[in-house]
């Protein structure tokens, strides 16, 4: 029940009901007035501290989570919290070069103009492309090769939430439309990233994931399913690229265009929080969540407190809990 992370990509075609209209038909029922604003914070609670907003150790602008030098790939730009908050944060963070992937050219060429005003310096280039596309992929990921050699930090931000309807209820096209992008999309775009940037070089990938992704929540099935897939596809990338760190990201509940009237009220979260968040995990700092899932309400000072109990008990993954082995059957 967490919608932070459902993008801004959905439009009226031919006028036909949007999905921010269809989902506010499914919320229009739900009462949540008996909550607090944290409520979806708090029952999620890892750390003891929690934020709503930036605070010093995601500041993107803090000398160690400096990304001089280094080339960002964000997909899902033109809009929302690509555009917004992890965008703005790269270059406040002094990145060499920010990539700007999305469908809309015309919400590509406004955020890099956004860029441009906050961070002069940094190199900013738009890419129309439906990551959906194979071919579209490919030939995106040898253009940004020959002008940069490598990509340093890859954002799998792009995302759908078509159709959310009981599974009874839902029109098949629009289930598996999630999977196409959420799935097919970061799997064609980090697969390109993991050719070019070959085994030797580290790199990271941060994917944009959300809390519902861990909750089974009437009429979400289609996008709280390919939100897991992706979380459980970077455990491959881990296992087999032991040069690339990849972590799941929840962006908790941010106001934007598509945020249900219901769960208002809660969307509190800024662009900052995120923005930073994502900084912070593209940072050496972070190399432990390697494989593993973080919101960005969780107090990361608190996070690096706990990382020895994080790694070493498993924690923050996915996985089935049981005890297991045929050994607890031996007297």
């Amino acid at each position: 029940m967490f919608f932070g992370s459902l993008k801004e990509h959905q439009t009226s075609i031919g006028g036909k009901r949007t999905h921010a209209d269809t989902l506010a038909i499914v919320t229009e029922d739900m009462d949540f007035s008996h909550l607090p604003s944290d409520y979806f914070v708090t029952s999620t609670q890892f750390t003891k501290t929690t934020y709503r907003d930036v605070y010093p150790a995601i500041d993107p602008k803090s000398g160690l989570l400096n990304q001089k030098g280094g080339v960002v790939l964000i997909t899902g730009a033109s809009h929302g919290i690509g555009r917004h908050a992890i965008a703005k944060a790269f270059a406040k963070a002094s990145a060499r070069a920010i990539i700007l992937v999305g469908r809309d050219g015309t919400g590509l060429r406004e955020a890099a103009t956004e860029l441009h005003d906050i961070a002069p310096d940094v190199e900013i280039r738009t890419e129309e492309v439906n990551i959906c596309e194979q071919d579209s992929v490919a030939a995106m990921f040898d253009r940004v090769g020959k002008e940069y050699g490598s990509v340093d930090v890859l954002v799998n931000n792009a995302g759908s939430g078509e159709s959310p309807l009981p599974l009874k209820d839902v029109d098949p096209a629009g289930f598996w439309y999630n999977f196409e992008v959420m799935v097919k999309g970061t799997f064609l775009v980090s697969q390109q990233f993991l050719k070019l940037n070959g085994e030797e070089k580290k790199a990271v990938i941060i994917n944009v994931s959300s809390a519902a992704a861990l909750n089974s929540t009437p009429g979400l099935s289609s996008y709280s399913l390919s939100k897991l897939v992706q979380i459980q596809m970077q455990s491959f990338v881990t296992a087999e690229n032991p040069n690339i760190t990849a972590v799941s990201l929840h962006p908790g509940i941010v106001m934007t265009r598509m945020t249900p009237p219901a769960f208002a009220p809660f969307a509190k979260d800024t662009f900052e929080l995120v923005g930073g968040t994502a900084v912070w995990l593209a940072s050496k700092q972070a190399g432990f969540m390697n494989g593993r899932y973080i919101s960005v309400n969780w107090s990361v000072d608190e996070i690096l407190e706990r990382k020895d109990e994080i790694v070493s008990h498993g924690l923050l993954q996915i996985g089935l809990q049981g005890r297991f082995g045929v050994d607890q059957f031996i007297v």
